[in-house]
C-alpha cells in the first residue's frame, strides 16, 4: 500500500471503463467508494499522504443520475406469457415473476426461504439475515411482507411440487429459490434476467440483424448480457415499479411494497411520460371537482 500511486489509480480507473457493461453512474459509484477507502488509508498512514485527491470521479448531472433503460410493460407481459407456456415453474420463471409481479430486488428474490412462504395467507415475509448470508438492501427497514396474488401464488405451489430441489443452504436453511447445490447466487438471478430478456427468446426474431444460431448473447445465458437489447434485473425493477405506478396504484403502496422512498421513486423509477402524467393530474383534479359538488 505505500507505494500505491496516481498512476494506479488511474490505471484502475481505465481498467473498469474498459468494462463495456460499466454504466457512468456506476463508474462514479466505484470510484467515490475507492476515494472513501483511500482517506482511510490516509489516515492510518498505509499511502502517501492526500493520495485521496488523485482519485478522479466523473461528474454526474441530475439527468445523468437517473437511468432511462428499463423492460416495458408490454414486453414483460410477453415474456410471462411465454414462460408458462415453455419453461413453466422453473427457477427463471419464478425469479421473472417474483421480480415483476412483486417488485422484490435480486437479493430479495435470493434472501427467501420456503418457511418465508404462507400459502394461507397467500404472502411472503422478507427478512435480512446477514449472519447466514442473506442480507437484504435496507437491512432490517427492508423486512415486510408481500401479499401475492392468484397467479403468483398458484406459479409458487407448483414450484414447490414439483419443481423445487429438495436442497438446503451451508446454514441448513430450505432456500425457496434453490438448484441442486443450494441457495440462487445473485449472479444466477441476474443472469436469469438478462436472458429472458433477449428479444429472441420471446419472438425468435433479431433486431439486430444477428443470426441467432451464431450469437454468443442467445446461445448461453451467461453471455446474455452482450445483447443490446437484454435487460439487468435493475431495469426489470425500475420497469416493474413505474408499471405499478402508471397503473395509478397510491404512491404508498408501490413505495412499501417495493421498500424504495418516495423521493427515490419519483428520482429513479417512476419514468411515466409527461403525458401520461398530465393525464393523471387532470384525471385527480376532475375527481376532486366532484367530491367538492358531492359537498355542496
Amino acid at each position: 500500500m505505500n507505494k500505491l500511486s496516481g498512476r494506479d489509480l488511474h490505471r484502475f480507473r481505465l481498467w473498469r471503463r474498459a468494462d463495456g457493461d460499466l454504466a457512468p453512474i456506476s463508474e462514479k459509484t466505484q470510484m467515490d467508494t475507492l476515494r472513501v477507502f483511500i482517506r482511510w488509508c490516509t489516515s492510518i498512514e498505509a499511502v502517501p499522504a492526500d493520495l485521496h485527491a488523485k482519485v478522479v470521479s466523473p461528474s454526474m448531472s441530475e439527468e445523468d443520475e437517473t437511468k432511462d433503460v428499463m423492460v416495458d410493460a408490454d414486453v414483460a407481459e410477453g415474456i410471462l406469457d411465454y414462460l408458462p407456456s415453455y419453461e413453466y415453474a422453473s427457477a427463471r420463471h419464478l425469479c421473472f415473476q417474483l421480480m415483476w409481479r412483486a417488485l422484490l430486488r435480486r437479493g430479495g428474490v435470493r434472501t427467501l426461504d420456503v418457511s418465508d412462504y404462507d400459502p394461507q395467507e397467500m404472502s411472503l415475509e422478507v427478512q435480512h439475515r446477514p449472519e447466514t448470508g442473506t442480507p437484504i438492501k435496507n437491512k432490517q427497514g427492508g423486512e415486510r411482507f408481500i401479499a401475492l396474488n392468484n397467479e403468483t401464488y398458484a406459479l409458487l405451489d407448483d414450484w414447490l411440487a414439483d419443481q423445487r430441489p429438495d436442497a438446503e443452504d451451508e446454514y441448513g436453511r430450505k432456500p425457496l429459490l434453490a438448484s441442486s447445490e443450494g441457495r440462487l447466487h445473485v449472479t444466477t438471478i441476474q443472469n436469469y434476467i438478462y436472458s429472458v430478456t433477449t428479444p429472441c427468446m420471446v419472438s425468435d426474431e433479431c433486431p439486430h440483424d444477428r443470426v441467432i444460431s451464431e450469437c454468443d448473447a442467445a446461445g448461453v445465458r451467461t453471455g446474455a448480457s452482450k445483447c443490446p437489447s437484454s435487460r439487468s434485473p435493475h431495469a426489470l425493477r425500475r420497469g416493474a415499479i413505474t408499471n405499478w405506478l402508471s397503473a395509478d396504484i397510491p404512491e404508498p403502496v408501490v413505495s412499501a411494497r417495493a421498500n424504495v422512498s418516495s423521493d427515490t421513486l419519483h428520482k429513479h423509477y417512476d419514468r411515466h411520460t409527461e403525458r401520461k402524467k398530465w393525464n393523471s393530474a387532470v384525471n385527480t383534479l376532475t375527481k376532486y371537482d366532484g367530491w367538492l359538488a358531492c359537498l355542496a
